[in-house]
């Protein structure tokens, strides 16, 4: 090749499904987001704790959001794809149609949502056998991973969905075997939601245990006996048919997908920061702390060896980095319960009202107000006599108690705007207190962690993250490319092209530092 030639520029698209909708990015070699776009998801509650959508409904969505970021885009150029989701369970039958997960019938909502806890008795009794594996996700199980929804699906759905199914499949590895027509799980999926060991595959005895032998019967077949590792090439890439439905070009490598946290982790966690005088730049990558936070919060924290943490999730082995260790904190609400908080205030029409009028969102809008009414205090001393216990959906981390329930204390009779604001800082207090009581959790059972390492819609709220800052008292590290979980994935789908050795080799070529905020 002569000087003056380039080499023609390489592309990678990562797809995002969150709780309420999916997002895709175009991004190029150096882990620059070139192109976004995003597409609403349907969601049911049929019933309170039952939370349900459709697996065709998520993958018209993943059509509808990568034919628009390769718009333009010479399809040649375009050398891998990555998914991440949310752990949400997709049900099919042998011919690989979707299966009913509800009473009524309705066969196009076939996937229980990482959220649901129908299955609270199933997993009492799973925790009550106190089986080894347990181990592995804390001590005790949570009513968010799979087996205890398979249970449930085996006693209350037997003849309508349980004898039918053919595949049960975490979303991440729905996406990538729609893509594909490869039935291969990611190790990622399998190690972190469905008790599967890295070093020793499926234990038989714990299935058979719990009551759900039939998957030991034929070998893991349904749910899966052939593993990869996050970002492995799946077949011969995407399948003709689905290429029609992307906008891409059939043979594209796809890649063995993740978890969405865990893509969001790897998104963050190699941040270069060199030259910003951080605590974090001459420590191993164990000091980091990655804070995926949206819907929910995750709390992401590697090390060399294992480590077992009352109540938090984990010890994986290269579940997000390979070669490492993965500990999972988790908060089950978060976004969730800030909106909840906010929009069920008497206040709440106001506010929508002088938000609108002034072309701010809502939370923009409260931030503002917040710093109106602090006078000469910091704003954190607004709350000396509100208090918030954030537990509105239990307690993933560290008490793992699903039972728990959310808690005001100090209200008034007041119901006007500055009450809701100072309502709205005391929620994020909490939640901030709640990422401290992990934090607190992980270093005395042996991680040292120095910096936080924020991502995902609520890093996006200044407030948010400068009460985490102040709570922790920890440096936050927000990543100049806001979408790092799409980052992330496109980071998958760079590595099963080929173009890099390896997941490590990916990340040592992007990820620098945007906003640094301190306590």
């Amino acid at each position: 090749m002569s000087g003056g030639e380039q080499k023609p520029k390489r592309y990678y698209v990562g797809v995002d499904v969150g709780t309420g909708s999916v997002r895709a990015a175009l991004v190029d070699q150096s882990g620059v987001l070139l192109a976004f776009a995003d597409h609403p998801i349907e969601k049911w509650e049929p019933q309170f704790n039952h939370h349900e959508q459709s697996s065709e409904d998520i993958w018209a969505a993943c059509c509808v959001v990568t034919k628009k970021v390769v718009q333009g885009i010479d399809l040649n150029q375009i050398r891998g794809l990555g998914f991440d989701a949310t752990c949400s369970l997709v049900v099919l039958d042998k011919q690989f149609h979707p299966l009913p997960v509800n009473h009524e019938g309705d066969s196009r909502r076939n996937v229980i949502m990482w959220l649901d806890h129908r299955a609270v008795s199933q997993v009492n009794r799973i925790n009550e056998t106190k089986h080894s594996v347990l181990q592995y996700v804390g001590g005790v199980m949570s009513v968010e991973m799979q087996a205890p929804k398979l249970l449930w699906l085996k006693e209350n759905l037997r003849e309508t969905c349980w004898d039918k199914a053919g595949h049960f499949f975490d979303l991440p590895d729905f996406l990538s075997w729609k893509a594909t027509g490869v039935t291969a799980r990611s190790l990622c999926s399998l190690v972190c939601k469905w008790t599967y060991s890295a070093e020793k595959g499926w234990d038989d005895s714990f299935w058979k245990m719990v009551g759900l032998e039939d998957f030991v019967a034929d070998n893991y077949n349904k749910i899966g006996n052939q593993v990869l590792p996050p970002g492995a090439s799946l077949g011969n890439g995407l399948t003709p048919e689905a290429a029609r439905d992307l906008g891409l070009l059939p043979g594209i490598a796809v890649a063995a997908s993740l978890i969405d946290a865990h893509a969001g982790g790897l998104g963050v966690i190699g941040a270069d920061v060199r030259g910003h005088g951080l605590v974090c730049e001459g420590q191993p990558v164990t000091s980091r702390l990655a804070v995926i936070c949206g819907t929910s919060s995750c709390h992401m924290g590697i090390s060399k060896d294992p480590i077992f943490v009352p109540g938090v999730w984990g010890p994986y082995f290269s579940a997000m980095v390979p070669g490492f260790w993965l500990n999972e904190g988790g908060q089950s609400i978060t976004g969730k319960l800030i909106d909840h908080m906010v929009q069920g205030h008497a206040a709440f029409p106001e506010l929508q009202a002088k938000a609108t009028a002034r072309c701010q969102s809502v939370y923009a809008y409260l931030n503002s107000h917040l710093d109106l009414i602090k006078k000469a205090q910091p704003v954190g001393f607004l709350t000396v006599d509100l208090h918030v216990w954030p537990d509105f959906h239990g307690n993933r981390s560290p008490l793992a108690d699903l039972t728990l329930k959310g808690m005001v204390t100090g209200l008034t009779l007041s119901q006007d705007l500055d009450d809701l604001a100072i309502l709205y800082l005391a929620t994020v207090q909490a939640i901030a207190l709640g990422t401290r009581f992990i934090i607190e959790a992980m270093e005395a059972a042996g991680h040292s962690i120095s910096t936080l390492f924020l991502c995902g819609g609520l890093s996006k709220n200044p407030l948010f993250v400068q009460m985490h800052a102040d709570i922790t008292g920890m440096p936050v590290v927000l990543s100049q490319e806001v979408e790092s979980v799409l980052v992330g994935a496109a980071i998958l789908g760079a590595c099963a092209s080929g173009d890099f050795a390896s997941v490590q080799v990916c990340l040592s070529h992007r990820a620098r530092p945007g906003t640094i905020l301190c306590a």
